[in-house]
């Protein structure tokens, strides 16, 4: 309506009074609020995480897999005016050999991973996989646990490239930056009630 004065931006202020049992995150100068993770997507997430950071979060080299990774559930990330929380990220060890002393990270993630929701769905695709992409991410995946899919892109110059797909059953997914080691997608819808 004319004469409404303009929404004034969301803070960090905002971020911090919020309660602890939900997740926020400042997009655009707006402020978006989303519940804790349902158990799809929860069981998702952790399965995803367990067996990255059983790979990959430790010193390059050893009999476990090949390393060079920092992997953190739900890091926030400041990009400007944007605050984002990925449900996973990572950072190779040369780019970032140590864990800043903030609370947040300014150094984009080299991959960033979202576990979407129908009601995160738009927010992932459209507007955070944007800012992911001008933040100076490389590689980044979207996991849908109701649909049992994970999709890889991959940065290339301005846009995202669909670089890799691992479906329902498959036990020998190989998707990038992590196509080193062959993931078991399985374990991590396993227990969910059939699609």
């Amino acid at each position: 309506m004319p004469g409404l004065p303009e929404p004034k931006p969301a803070t960090y202020d905002d971020l911090r009074a919020l309660p602890e049992n939900v997740t926020g995150e400042i997009l655009h100068g707006e402020l978006h609020v989303s519940p804790r993770p349902a158990p799809p997507h929860a069981f998702a997430g952790s399965g995803l995480g367990a067996d990255l950071h059983g790979a990959f979060h430790r010193k390059p080299g050893g009999p476990h897999g090949p390393g060079g990774w920092w992997i953190i559930d739900e890091p926030e990330l400041h990009y400007g005016r944007h605050v984002l929380v990925p449900d996973l990220a990572g950072w190779r060890r040369e780019r970032m050999p140590h864990y800043p002393p903030t609370p947040y990270f300014e150094l984009a993630p080299d991959w960033v991973c979202e576990v979407v929701s129908p009601s995160s769905q738009r927010r992932d695709r459209v507007v955070k996989m944007a800012l992911y992409g001008e933040f100076g991410v490389r590689f980044l995946w979207l996991v849908d646990p109701l649909q049992r899919t994970v999709e890889a892109f991959e940065r290339d110059g301005e846009r995202w490239v669909l670089a890799g797909v691992a479906v329902q059953d498959e036990t020998e997914g190989r998707l990038p930056p992590f196509d080193a080691v062959a993931l078991d997608v399985t374990r991590w819808w396993e227990g969910a009630p059939p699609a």
